[in-house]
């Protein structure tokens, strides 16, 4: 099976960590992203957003900018081109298991009992009502 791009996608092992996952997520429809914003977007903290974007980073999947607004420190973060791709190849190998995935079917008992058989004793105790019209209580 093949993706739009043409390509067979493939399960992505830095993509396969929830929160790198959703890191991404967020980063592939900003353009920019705010650090403070992304922090409360995957619900980090600090130093843990800091260290998913190292990794990413180091790995080409993001990129930083630093900025100084007077002696206040802005950074912001984005997902290269390369990073985006890869991600967008994760997600479609994750559908394309999805897709050929069946949906479980509910089991048949492997012994089907025939009409005529009554139901056993133990069926009170299950809450069933063996005597048409009457109702526990």
């Amino acid at each position: 099976m093949t993706s739009p791009s043409g390509r067979t996608p493939e399960l992505d092992r830095l993509l396969s960590d929830p929160t790198r996952l959703v890191i991404m997520s967020v980063l592939c429809v900003t353009e920019w992203c705010g650090f403070a914003f992304l922090r409360d977007a995957v619900s980090l903290s600090d130093s843990a957003l800091s260290k998913q974007l190292a990794t990413l980073r180091r790995d080409g999947y993001v990129e930083q900018q630093r900025t100084y607004i007077g002696r206040v420190p802005k950074t912001t973060v984005r997902a290269t081109v390369e990073g985006r791709q890869r991600f967008i190849g994760h997600v479609e190998a994750l559908q394309m298991i999805v897709e050929r995935t069946s949906r479980p079917q509910p089991e048949a008992s492997p012994h089907p009992r025939p009409a005529s058989d009554p139901p056993s004793d133990n069926a009170h105790r299950r809450g069933v009502n063996l005597k048409p019209g009457l109702s526990e209580g």
